[in-house]
Protein backbone atom coordinates (compact mmCIF):
# COMPACT_ATOMS: atom_id res chain seq x y z
CA UNK A 1 0.00 0.00 0.00
CA UNK A 2 1.07 3.55 -0.61
CA UNK A 3 0.69 6.56 1.79
CA UNK A 4 0.85 10.18 0.03
CA UNK A 5 3.93 12.28 1.77
CA UNK A 6 2.33 15.87 0.33
CA UNK A 7 -1.26 17.13 0.13
CA UNK A 8 -1.20 17.04 -3.62
CA UNK A 9 -0.68 13.25 -3.77
CA UNK A 10 1.98 13.35 -6.00
CA UNK A 11 4.81 11.74 -3.58
CA UNK A 12 4.10 8.44 -1.85
CA UNK A 13 5.98 6.01 0.18
CA UNK A 14 5.48 2.33 -0.08
CA UNK A 15 4.13 1.04 3.16
CA UNK A 16 4.10 -3.37 3.85
CA UNK A 17 2.58 -5.30 6.27
CA UNK A 18 5.95 -6.06 8.07
CA UNK A 19 5.94 -2.16 8.86
CA UNK A 20 2.90 -2.23 10.18
CA UNK A 21 3.91 -5.27 12.30
CA UNK A 22 7.11 -3.57 13.48
CA UNK A 23 5.01 -0.56 14.69
CA UNK A 24 2.90 -2.63 16.71
CA UNK A 25 5.74 -4.69 18.03
CA UNK A 26 7.15 -1.41 19.49
CA UNK A 27 4.40 0.20 20.00
CA UNK A 28 6.11 2.98 18.04
CA UNK A 29 2.87 5.37 18.03
CA UNK A 30 2.50 5.50 21.37
CA UNK A 31 2.68 9.28 22.64
CA UNK A 32 3.84 10.13 19.51
CA UNK A 33 1.88 13.53 18.76
CA UNK A 34 2.92 16.65 21.14
CA UNK A 35 0.61 17.57 23.87
CA UNK A 36 -2.45 18.56 22.22
CA UNK A 37 -2.47 15.54 19.08
CA UNK A 38 -0.65 17.64 16.68
CA UNK A 39 2.07 15.30 14.56
CA UNK A 40 5.02 17.70 13.60
CA UNK A 41 8.37 17.50 12.10
CA UNK A 42 9.25 16.93 15.85
CA UNK A 43 6.64 13.94 15.83
CA UNK A 44 8.83 12.46 13.14
CA UNK A 45 12.22 13.43 14.60
CA UNK A 46 11.31 11.63 17.81
CA UNK A 47 10.00 8.79 16.14
CA UNK A 48 13.38 8.70 13.87
CA UNK A 49 15.52 9.21 17.20
CA UNK A 50 13.64 5.88 18.70
CA UNK A 51 13.97 3.83 15.99
CA UNK A 52 17.14 4.64 15.59
CA UNK A 53 17.87 4.04 19.55
CA UNK A 54 15.97 0.66 19.36
CA UNK A 55 18.42 -0.45 15.85
CA UNK A 56 21.70 0.15 17.99
CA UNK A 57 20.61 -1.63 21.17
CA UNK A 58 19.31 -4.84 19.52
CA UNK A 59 21.33 -7.51 20.36
CA UNK A 60 18.98 -9.59 17.59
CA UNK A 61 18.30 -9.04 13.97
CA UNK A 62 17.12 -5.83 13.44
CA UNK A 63 16.24 -6.20 9.93
CA UNK A 64 12.23 -5.01 10.42
CA UNK A 65 13.34 -1.94 12.15
CA UNK A 66 16.13 -1.19 9.36
CA UNK A 67 13.40 -1.33 7.48
CA UNK A 68 11.11 1.25 8.97
CA UNK A 69 13.94 3.62 9.00
CA UNK A 70 14.11 3.57 5.13
CA UNK A 71 10.68 4.59 5.13
CA UNK A 72 10.89 6.92 7.86
CA UNK A 73 14.04 8.76 6.54
CA UNK A 74 12.33 8.99 2.95
CA UNK A 75 13.28 12.21 1.47
CA UNK A 76 9.52 12.51 1.08
CA UNK A 77 8.55 12.03 5.01
CA UNK A 78 7.44 14.55 6.16
CA UNK A 79 4.58 15.36 9.69
CA UNK A 80 1.84 14.77 6.42
CA UNK A 81 3.63 11.71 5.39
CA UNK A 82 3.86 10.54 9.22
CA UNK A 83 0.04 11.08 9.90
CA UNK A 84 -0.73 9.50 6.67
CA UNK A 85 1.50 6.40 7.92
CA UNK A 86 -0.56 6.49 11.24
CA UNK A 87 -4.12 6.83 9.98
CA UNK A 88 -2.67 3.99 7.66
CA UNK A 89 -1.44 1.79 10.99
CA UNK A 90 -4.84 2.48 13.13
CA UNK A 91 -6.91 1.63 9.96
CA UNK A 92 -4.82 -1.75 9.47
CA UNK A 93 -5.32 -2.22 13.38
CA UNK A 94 -9.18 -2.17 13.31
CA UNK A 95 -9.25 -4.43 10.20
CA UNK A 96 -7.14 -7.03 12.30
CA UNK A 97 -9.12 -6.24 15.24
CA UNK A 98 -12.29 -6.95 13.07
CA UNK A 99 -10.76 -10.14 11.56
CA UNK A 100 -10.26 -11.80 14.71
CA UNK A 101 -13.65 -12.59 16.38
CA UNK A 102 -14.25 -14.68 12.35
CA UNK A 103 -10.97 -16.67 13.11
CA UNK A 104 -11.69 -17.64 16.90
CA UNK A 105 -14.94 -19.04 15.65
CA UNK A 106 -13.40 -20.99 12.88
Amino acid sequence: MKINANATGTRTIEIDEEHLLTIQRYSLFERIANSIGIIDEESLEKLRCTVRSLIASQAEDSKALLRLALVLYDDNMKSLGLSNLIDCYNNWVAEQQQEEPVNEQE
